[in-house]
């Protein structure tokens, strides 16, 4: 009697930590499982009149050189820093229809279904339940380089 309930309470145990590691898993992934895998490698000179939008606070571009993944980056100048969004949607399988956009300068859009960004933050605001994809990057103040990794 006291086996089966030993046996019962590990096998309780057990099935409530997989879970537990199965769901956390699940809420850290950052995107659908057919989101496009891409190497991202690119560097942006800043001293350029392309980029000039990047100089001010809320500025903004569209990237889509060779190392800006499968449907280019947007790249936005923020209070501390940039942040760099995959133009991929984060939360629906890709589609012809599916490449993100700015608009009306302040908010990330999805043609497809409607969902919206926060363009500073990248926070949900409309359909989906998760940010845009988002890269690391490093910014050399001294010659004003922007080379943006994954």
């Amino acid at each position: 009697m006291k086996i089966k309930k030993i046996i019962s309470t590990s096998t309780f145990l057990l099935s409530f930590s997989l879970l537990t590691l199965s769901s956390s898993c699940s809420e850290r992934n950052e995107t659908v499982s057919c989101f496009p895998n891409a190497t991202i490698s690119a560097q942006l000179n800043l001293n350029l009149g392309t980029y000039y939008k990047l100089q001010n606070v809320g500025g903004w571009i569209y990237e889509d050189q060779i190392g800006s993944g499968t449907r280019g980056l947007i790249v936005v100048r923020v209070t501390n820093g940039f942040k760099i969004y995959d133009r991929n949607a984060p939360h629906i399988c890709p589609d012809t229809d599916t490449t993100l956009e700015v608009k009306n300068g302040t908010s990330v859009y999805c043609p497809k279904d409607n969902a919206e960004w926060i363009l500073i933050t990248g926070q949900p605001t409309a359909v989906a339940n998760v940010s845009p994809k988002t890269y690391a990057y490093s910014f050399d103040s001294n010659s004003n380089i922007l080379s943006i990794y994954n």
